[in-house]
């Protein structure tokens, strides 16, 4: 059974023109009621949020402005400084929004392996645990959790400020990984933990890239948004990774 793994969905009628309407009014009218302030900016915010989102992932950072975001929505420009001071703080919101949604997920999976192995992991047992939970995220969450698995591919190849987002959301449940691959490969050397846990990591962002050059290379074999397919080989490929390189010491 898919799990409901997306933040509330905002619907929001369409203009002639294609963009969005604010959706309170909407919401409001199924209730038979007026919205209070409260839901109404809740409601906007989770539009501004998702409209967002699907930019950023598409043109960066740098490539959308404040006044982007709000001709999609169909809304003055002025509005979106009343919800978000500048666009790098719309920009942090968008990303911390579902980080903390796939961190928690991530962690509550790790935590539960744990405890069943006895105090015995196994390197492919952890990976799956870390990389299958994430991975189910961008297979059920639909359109919008691909848009942030695009978005966060973005990030954490920017070295003025991405890897300051990447601390701040995923250091503990990374770390909580590499505690469990050092019990697994107790032999193994430090720094062959790291460079195999950044190497997973890599591979991972890739995929979430979805840029479609496996799908030129391949001629049509591999398809990068076929994340099933990077499920059922990623932890497996990564773990023979780290069997063969501390197996070697």
């Amino acid at each position: 059974m898919a799990v409901d793994v997306a933040p509330k969905k905002v619907k929001a009628r369409r203009k002639a023109s294609g963009k969005a309407k604010p959706s309170g009014a909407k919401s409001a009218k199924a209730r038979g009621k007026r919205p209070t302030k409260a839901e109404q900016r809740a409601e906007m915010t989770e539009q501004i949020l998702d409209v967002a989102e699907d930019l950023f992932s598409k043109h960066g950072l740098y490539g959308v402005t404040l006044k982007d975001v709000a001709k999609q929505i169909g809304v003055h420009h002025t509005l979106m400084n009343y919800y978000f001071r500048d666009k790098k703080k719309l920009f942090d919101a968008v990303f911390g929004r579902r980080a903390v949604v796939t961190s928690t997920r991530r962690m509550d999976a790790l935590d539960a392996y744990d405890a069943s192995t006895n105090g015995k992991p196994t390197v492919e047992g952890a990976l799956h645990a870390f990389l299958d939970t994430d991975l189910d995220l961008y297979i059920q969450g639909g359109k919008r959790w691909k848009n942030y698995g695009r978005l966060g591919a973005q990030v954490a190849n920017t070295p003025e400020w991405g890897a300051e987002l990447m601390d701040k959301h995923f250091d503990p449940v990374v770390l909580k990984l590499i505690g469990l691959l050092k019990r697994a490969l107790p032999e193994c050397r430090d720094e062959d933990i790291f460079w195999g846990y950044h190497f997973v990591t890599g591979a991972l962002l890739l995929t979430l890239a979805r840029t479609g050059r496996i799908d030129k290379l391949s001629g049509g074999v591999c398809q990068s948004e076929d994340f099933e397919a990077v499920k059922k080989r990623m932890a497996r490929f990564m773990a023979g990774g780290f069997l063969a390189v501390c197996g070697s010491q």
